[in-house]
């Protein structure tokens, strides 16, 4: 668990699932494999199994216990729409979403289909932003299978970016995530990807968040887009806008990837 998450565009992070497998291109180079047999080379037993799927049903109940509201991103070592992760299991986080009404939380996945066929089966509480990952054209039928899903609040995570985008439908799609890969083996991204996806967002007023440019010291290329700093995130329900300060582009480093 994590109270203080570094990730830009969340808080927190609650993984009562963890470990996964590869499911397309964008998880060549999966962070979250690399941490997790780290981790198990340092002892934790949360990854004794290394990055096999693994249950946690200890931490089903563990946003209860956090009284302070929280944007929480869950399973951000994990997919929970994973077809190793039971339907029952799946249903037991979406009560503790919703009993842990002051918080708000953020799912992601790649597996849209399995998130699709499912959604009729869960209940969705206002407090849960369900989004789906699109790395590239390729997997642009991801926002199709989304906009089937009941949230309240729908949205795309386009990251990491490894292939343009040049036609996709956004109608129903709150907000819209962009990044480049970072770390060892990253991918480029080229920024007209990134001001193509800006500019669809406009057209179907979709909030846009550009998280970073990525490459192998992304605090080094930083996330400045044209001399701005992206930011946009819907409202929380209770709090307004995002209470996160990411700094202004004047203090911001200027430094973009020549791609």
């Amino acid at each position: 668990m994590a109270l203080n998450s570094k990730i830009e565009w969340t808080e927190a992070t609650w993984n009562p699932v963890t470990g996964c497998t590869p499911i397309s291109d964008g998880c060549k180079n999966c962070y979250a494999r690399r941490m997790a047999l780290r981790l198990q080379k340092m002892g934790n037993k949360r990854y004794s199994n290394g990055f096999r799927v693994t249950l946690h049903y200890d931490l089903l109940d563990h946003p209860l216990k956090w009284k302070s509201s929280k944007m929480i991103f869950v399973n951000s070592m994990s997919d929970l729409f994973h077809e190793d992760v039971p339907l029952d299991f799946i249903k037991a986080i979406f009560k503790t979403i919703k009993n842990a009404h002051w918080h708000t939380f953020q799912v992601l996945t790649k597996r849209a289909e399995r998130l699709s066929d499912l959604s009729s089966e869960l209940e969705w509480p206002n407090n849960l932003w369900m989004g789906v990952t699109i790395e590239s054209g390729k997997y642009g039928f991801r926002a199709d299978l989304l906009k089937r899903v009941p949230a309240r609040v729908r949205f795309i995570s386009f990251e990491p970016l490894i292939g343009p985008i040049n036609d996709i439908d956004l109608t129903g799609i709150s907000w819209a995530i962009v990044g480049g890969e970072s770390g060892p083996g990253c991918r480029i991204i080229k920024k007209e990807w990134v001001k193509t996806i800006l500019s669809i967002c406009r057209r179907h007023n979709v909030l846009f968040f550009f998280k970073q440019w990525g490459g192998t010291n992304k605090k080094k290329t930083g996330r400045i887009l044209d001399g701005k700093i992206y930011d946009e995130m819907p409202p929380i329900l209770g709090r307004g806008m995002k209470e996160k300060v990411f700094g202004s582009p004047e203090k911001a480093e200027a430094a973009q990837l020549n791609c």
